[in-house]
């Protein structure tokens, strides 16, 4: 079975998107991350921005291959609004990805089956509005050579059309390359046999 080394995520912020039920006002809004920091920013500025609104109910996917996700119905009646946003998150088959919907209350109840469907249709509308693109999972390695091996590096990355992310070129030289998950192992072994040439595995 060959091992899946793409997903799927937005390239950046939806538009803003309005659902409206019996006078209540839901505002959707899809967000690339990458770490729980950036959540949190999405969050703090939505709650800014809506500052009079009643709930900020998000879910939110992070990960390619060790998955977090939570689901946040704040204050809603539980799994009425955060678990239906999830499973847009999960219908559209996205990870990396913050989706929130502000609601403010127009003074009727929806019931609980009116809160799942205008979350799950405000979500599905900001993640219709957002533009969604497939990536690869990628391994990363740190290469370091003597200088009079440049050339036999340099082929390799060449004749592999393999991405530098960074490099330092001088007496003793140090290159960051990115490669596809699927072609990692048969990578690092064309560098591992090398002479006096080291690879390792990329530690941030």
């Amino acid at each position: 079975m060959e091992q899946k080394d793409t997903y799927k995520t937005i390239i950046e912020a939806s538009q803003e998107v309005l659902f409206k039920d019996k006078n209540s006002k839901f505002f959707g809004y899809a967000f690339p991350v990458i770490s729980e920091s950036d959540i949190k920013q999405h969050l703090e500025a939505l709650k800014k921005q809506h500052h009079s609104a009643r709930h900020w109910c998000y879910a939110y996917q992070l990960g390619t291959e060790k998955i977090t996700y939570r689901a946040n119905d704040d204050g809603e009646p539980s799994n009425s609004a955060g678990q239906p946003i999830y499973g847009q998150i999960q219908s559209f088959g996205l990870t990396n990805v913050l989706v929130v919907v502000v609601r403010y209350f127009g003074g009727v109840k929806l019931g609980v089956g009116g809160l799942i469907n205008a979350y799950k249709t405000s979500a599905q509308l900001a993640l219709e509005n957002s533009q969604i693109i497939e990536k690869t999972i990628n391994v990363d390695y740190y290469i370091k050579f003597d200088y009079k091996n440049m050339n036999k590096v340099m082929r390799i990355i060449k004749e592999r059309q393999l991405k530098i992310v960074g490099q330092k070129l001088e007496l003793d030289c140090e290159i960051h390359i990115s490669v596809r998950k699927k072609d990692s192992k048969v990578i690092f072994d064309l560098f591992d046999q090398l002479y006096e040439i080291e690879i390792r595995d990329f530690i941030d």
